[in-house]
C-alpha cells in the first residue's frame, strides 16, 4: 500500500485531516470576510472539508478544489451533494504545486504546505493565487517546544523544519501578510485527529482478509504511526491555524 492510500483510510473518521475540531473549524472560517460574491480556492483539498464549510458560511462564494487524490475528490464530491453545494464548487484533480487558473478573494490551505517545499515556499505559492488584498486561511505544523531527540527522529525532521508559534508569526509578516485571527491546536484535539487516525486504519485493516498483506500492511502503518505519536512527538509538535489578509500593497508603498 503506498502513502497516499494509507493516509486516506486513514482520515475517513476525521475528514478535516487536521488536529482541528468542528467547532474550531467553524470558528476559523467565520472569520473570514467574504465579498457579496467572491471566490474561493483549497490547494491540497483533500475531503473538502474545509472548502466545504467555508462556503456554507458564505454563500456568496464560489469554491475550487484542488487535489491529487482522485478517491479524496470523489468523496469531497459526495459531501458536497449532501450538503446542497455541488454547483457552488468544482474539484480538480491536480497537484496544487503545479496548477494555476486565475486569481481568487481567499485562498485555503491546511497541512498541505509539504507540496511547496514548506513554509516559505506555501506562503510564496499562495500569493500568486490571491487577489490584492485577499485572505488566506493557513494551516502549518509548528514546534511547541524545542523537539527532543525522539521527536525529531519520530517525525524525521530536524529542529529547523518548523518554527515556534512565534517564529510563524515573523515569517507571515516577512511575506507581507497580516493575521487578523488564530488557533493553536490544543493536546484534546491533537489526540482526537491522532486517534481517529490510527483507529481508522485499525478498522479498516481488520475487515481484510485475515493473513493478506494488504491488512498487515495497514496495521503496520497503524501501529508505527501510534508510537511515533505516543513516544515521539505528542506535545511537542503543534499546530497553527490563521487567518491572513494581504498587506503587499502597503508593504511597497
Amino acid at each position: 500500500m503506498d502513502r497516499s492510500e494509507l493516509s486516506l483510510i486513514a482520515h475517513r473518521d476525521h475528514p478535516i485531516a487536521a488536529p482541528v475540531s468542528e467547532e474550531r473549524l467553524q470558528q476559523l472560517v467565520e472569520k473570514l470576510t467574504a465579498p457579496a460574491e467572491g471566490s474561493v480556492l483549497d490547494l491540497g483539498c483533500g475531503f473538502g472539508a474545509w472548502l466545504l464549510r467555508t462556503l456554507d458560511a458564505h454563500p456568496g462564494l464560489r469554491g475550487v478544489g484542488v487535489d491529487i487524490s482522485r478517491a479524496a475528490l470523489a468523496e469531497a464530491d459526495r459531501e458536497a451533494a449532501r450538503k446542497g453545494l455541488s454547483g457552488s464548487v468544482r474539484w480538480i484533480e491536480s497537484d496544487g504545486a503545479d496548477w494555476t487558473n486565475g486569481t481568487f478573494d481567499i485562498v485555503i490551505c491546511v497541512g498541505a504546505g509539504h507540496i511547496f517545499g514548506g513554509l516559505d515556499g506555501t506562503l510564496s505559492a499562495l500569493r500568486t493565487h490571491l487577489r490584492p488584498g485577499g485572505q488566506v486561511l493557513l494551516g502549518d505544523a509548528i514546534w511547541e517546544r524545542p523537539p527532543s531527540q525522539a521527536a525529531q527522529e519520530a517525525l524525521q525532521a530536524g529542529a529547523e523544519e518548523f518554527p515556534d508559534l512565534a517564529g510563524l508569526v515573523r515569517r507571515v509578516r516577512d511575506h507581507n501578510f497580516e493575521i487578523a485571527y488564530g488557533h493553536v491546536s490544543t493536546v484534546q484535539e491533537w489526540d482526537e485527529y491522532e486517534w481517529s487516525w490510527t483507529g481508522s486504519l485499525v478498522r479498516w485493516a481488520l475487515d481484510q482478509a485475515t493473513g493478506s498483506q494488504r491488512r498487515t500492511e495497514a496495521l503496520s502503518a497503524a501501529r508505527e504511526h501510534r508510537d511515533a505519536w505516543l513516544n515521539g512527538y505528542r506535545k511537542q509538535l503543534g499546530f497553527a491555524t490563521l487567518v491572513l489578509i494581504d498587506h503587499a500593497d502597503e508593504a511597497r508603498a
